[in-house]
């Protein structure tokens, strides 16, 4: 049974996301403010956070970053009727999973539930050496000598990709459909301001290229 830590102040929305996931088999702890959500997660160890951006007393980028000190891995999902991609960004930033823009459907949060929470379990945790880089998938960091840049997950999981297929070019639609599951022009657009922070993460030794092949997706190349 997977315990998931719900937190969402419209009380509608979440009686009815609740019953849902609990009448999949889900365990549901349902909290209405951040404040009470951090409470809750440093009492309880829950599978996955579910998180609402507005909220009442502390806004859910506050929770994640507050979350991300105490487990570094716990998977987070944002929910939100926020849509800007600076928004999207700033939550990846911070340490998020996946995101999930209201209103939504109770069978795509369910899916995308079950794939981080069996994500984590089955702990793809590896060292990679690109370049002058060392990239630590169990922390989410990349090292430059003694310099570190802490990624967000889906950053880190972006450059494994890229890396594994290296010379090799990975289409966007596989990329978007792995992270994103919405094939959208915002998610589009979402995915390349991520291959543009990478580059800069990289930038440190010029050897290292990610190349944009139009219209087909990106290749990572070490000269």
């Amino acid at each position: 049974m997977i315990d998931v830590l719900y937190v969402e102040d419209e009380q509608s929305l979440a009686m009815i996301v609740t019953d849902s996931l609990e009448d999949q088999g889900f365990s549901v702890r349902h909290r209405e403010n951040g404040q009470e959500a951090l409470s809750a997660f440093k009492k309880v160890k829950p599978d996955i956070v579910v998180l609402d951006i507005m909220m009442p007393l502390m806004d859910g980028f506050t929770v994640a970053t507050e979350i991300r000190k105490l487990d570094p891995q716990i998977p987070i999902l944002f929910l939100s009727a926020m849509t800007q991609t600076e928004d999207v960004v700033q939550g990846f930033k911070l340490g998020a999973n996946d995101y999930v823009r209201k209103p939504f459907k109770i069978e795509e949060l369910i899916v995308r539930i079950d794939s981080l929470v069996k994500r984590r379990k089955i702990g793809v945790h590896q060292v990679y050496i690109i370049g002058d880089y060392v990239l630590d998938t169990t922390k989410n960091l990349l090292s430059y000598g003694d310099e570190k840049e802490k990624l967000s997950f889906r950053e880190c999981e972006l450059l494994r990709r890229l890396f594994e297929n290296k010379d090799t070019v990975v289409p966007r639609e596989e990329i978007i459909k792995a992270y994103w599951n919405d094939d959208t022009y915002f998610t589009g657009r979402s995915l390349d301001v991520f291959i543009s922070r990478i580059r800069k993460y990289l930038s440190k030794d010029e050897r290292i290229k990610i190349t944009n092949v139009r219209g087909i997706g990106y290749m990572l190349n070490i000269g």
